[in-house]
């Protein structure tokens, strides 16, 4: 469902396209297809093989790109993002692509995920006289690369993902190049297509769909692709490592039309759902999914179990963004104006809610709420994921234990909570299992130290509280 209700959020999308007589528009199709992962701010930066134009603004990528916007937008390159802020503040200056110019020409980048030592980094290069002009760790890598000295572009790229940790995947751009990175666990997705003769970059598979490209391989963990005129090169700055693909993309963030790391997100979450069905059954009379990102899962578990599945809660899709409300009692309002539950499906039911997680515990509340006083007679909760016992370090936001109800609550204490009839989470080897490893082809791990607190990075920065370093290894 909408980030917006569920209170769950990816820090942001990623698109870039090399070689196109109309670039910046094909951005916009690609961002705006990608606006799921981030719709606090977009910006689209373009090479016209001279200079570096950047246009970028706050909202969303239909209000901050109108026509006459993007005509100030010449070039056959160019880089895009959408953006939700985990570190920094939502401002514009932290809305990317981030665009630094130099006697040398001009340096573009776009991220998405989080360094975990972007702190320290920042303590380093401010005691060295750098000045950043953002709270965003985005900049610290475009300072690092230009202390690298005078090396070779590609090679100060190189020594500057070295030195940064966490999860990363980065575009680059010049005014004759572009360079895509993928960090050396692949924690977050990034797949490279072809659109003609150009190339172009993606968070998500979903993109190439819309803009016509075909897809031609993801970006392996710890590859620099360098991308100009004369072609496509490929090059690693890290050794490879196992996979660990973050496993909340599967779950939650990820379209479900999307393909992750060889893996369809709707057959993985229909599958998730199935698997669920069969570890937490229940008697009931319809099964109904929580718009959009659960519907998969829902379907799944109703097929598995033969109880039929219907359209027992409806999205709004004409809401502006009206959930930043200064009082409980217009929040809640919020929510009922984007989530309805239709009363003659549900009347006088026993439903099953199939929903993705739990993580505050809040809209689960308003959900089930929602069903009784349409006349649900019972309302059991299944969710298609262990429960988010851990905060995240990887560029969601959920970066202290004190936001998340299953770290400190029980499940039948998180079932009174939220006043559902029953409450069951999908085990984590069901989930795995579920997602993927039935592809003996693909040869990966998933990162679910959110559920289970098994960490595939060092933790250290200094910006998280002590307390939340215990368990991360």
């Amino acid at each position: 469902m909408p980030a917006e209700i569920k209170g769950l959020n990816e820090e942001c999308g990623v698109f870039a396209v090399w070689g196109h007589e109309d670039a910046a528009q094909v951005t916009y199709y690609g961002l705006h297809s990608l606006q799921h992962r981030g719709q606090e701010g977009a910006g689209i930066v373009v090479s016209d093989g001279e200079k570096l134009h950047a246009e970028k603004g706050l909202g969303l990528v239909t209000e901050v790109f109108q026509a006459k916007r993007l005509k100030q937008l010449p070039g056959t390159k160019a880089i895009g993002h959408v953006r939700y802020a985990t570190q920094g503040n939502g401002g514009y200056e932290n809305v990317q692509p981030l665009l630094f110019r130099s006697q040398s020409g001009g340096l573009a980048l776009a991220h998405n995920g989080n360094l975990v030592n972007a702190h320290a980094l920042k303590n380093q290069l401010e005691a060295q006289g750098s000045i950043l002009q953002t709270t965003s760790d985005t900049e610290v890598i475009a300072h690092l690369i230009k202390r690298s000295g005078h090396m070779p572009l590609k090679n100060s790229i190189k020594q500057s993902l070295s030195m940064i940790k966490g999860a990363y995947a980065l575009v680059f751009m010049t005014e004759k190049q572009l360079f895509i990175a993928q960090d050396p666990r692949g924690l977050r997705p990034l797949s490279l297509g072809k659109l003609g003769d150009a190339y172009v970059v993606s968070s998500e598979t979903c993109a190439f769909d819309v803009i016509g490209a075909e897809y031609v391989r993801d970006v392996q963990p710890g590859e620099l692709l360098i991308i100009d005129d004369d072609g496509l090169v490929s090059e690693r700055f890290a050794a490879p490592i196992q996979r660990t693909m973050c496993a909340m993309e599967y779950v939650y963030f990820s379209r479900p039309d999307s393909n992750v790391d060889g893996i369809n997100v709707h057959s993985s979450r229909k599958r998730m759902g199935k698997q669920l069905a069969v570890e937490a059954p229940i008697e009931a009379d319809i099964v109904t999914g929580v718009p959009d990102s659960s519907i998969s899962a829902a379907i799944g578990y109703a097929e598995q179990t033969g109880i039929p599945y219907e359209l027992g809660l409806i999205k709004n899709r004409y809401v502006g963004r009206t959930f930043i409300q200064p009082s409980q009692e217009l929040r809640e309002q919020g929510v009922k104006m984007k989530l309805s539950a239709v009363r003659g499906i549900v009347e006088g039911k026993r439903v099953v809610m199939v929903d993705d997680s739990i993580v505050r515990g809040t809209t689960s509340r308003r959900i089930v709420r929602l069903l009784k006083e349409a006349g649900a007679t019972e309302v059991h909760v299944r969710i298609g994921a262990p429960p988010i016992q851990n905060p995240c370090y990887y560029g969601i936001d959920t970066s202290t234990s004190s936001e998340l109800i299953a770290s400190s609550h029980s499940i039948e204490e998180m079932r009174e909570i939220i006043g559902a009839d029953s409450l069951s989470f999908l085990s984590v080897e069901g989930m795995e299992e579920a997602i993927g490893k039935q592809n003996d082809s693909i040869q990966h791990g998933f990162c679910n130290a959110c559920f289970t607190g098994n960490y595939p990075t060092e933790i250290y920065d200094s910006t998280i509280h002590p307390h939340e370093k215990e368990g991360a290894k």
